[in-house]
């Protein structure tokens, strides 16, 4: 650049992120964002049994509640079932520190819990809104 401003003054290094599969578990996003994701499903399906409530409508629930421990157990057996790989499976505070890596970049613990938490609450919110709506009616 210049003699007073040397490019190696401006050259900083990169802060290694770790890789996918580096962190000993089989899935990258920790395990509380999916058991918040499973719990919202749930909760919005309750919702929506307790503000429905018909005899007509328990299979159909039954079928809902199956699809979304289905949906979310099965990847979840999955993972048991593949050899650990080497490390330390981070806790909580590691992850909302550490972030998470995507294919759009990196992303903060708090960005990612919103990112991946954002749907099914509003979701959740909805549910209870045409609850609201449907007990005024």
């Amino acid at each position: 650049m210049t003699a007073q401003f040397p490019i190696e003054q401006f050259i900083v290094a990169s802060p290694r992120v770790a890789l996918r599969g580096e962190y000993g578990r089989v899935f990258d996003l920790h395990p509380a964002l999916y058991g918040l994701t499973v719990g919202a499903y749930l909760a919005y399906l309750g919702v929506m049994a307790v503000a429905f409530m018909a005899p007509d409508l328990v299979i159909p629930m039954a079928i809902f509640v199956l699809f979304v421990i289905a949906g979310f157990g099965t990847p979840a057996l999955w993972a048991r079932t593949a050899s650990p790989p080497p490390g330390r499976r981070p806790d909580w505070d590691s992850f909302m520190r550490d972030g998470f890596e995507c294919m759009t970049g990196h992303l903060s613990g708090r960005q990612t819990a919103v990112q991946v938490l954002i749907m099914p609450a509003l979701i959740l919110v909805w549910g209870i809104c045409i609850a609201i709506i449907a007990a005024n009616v």
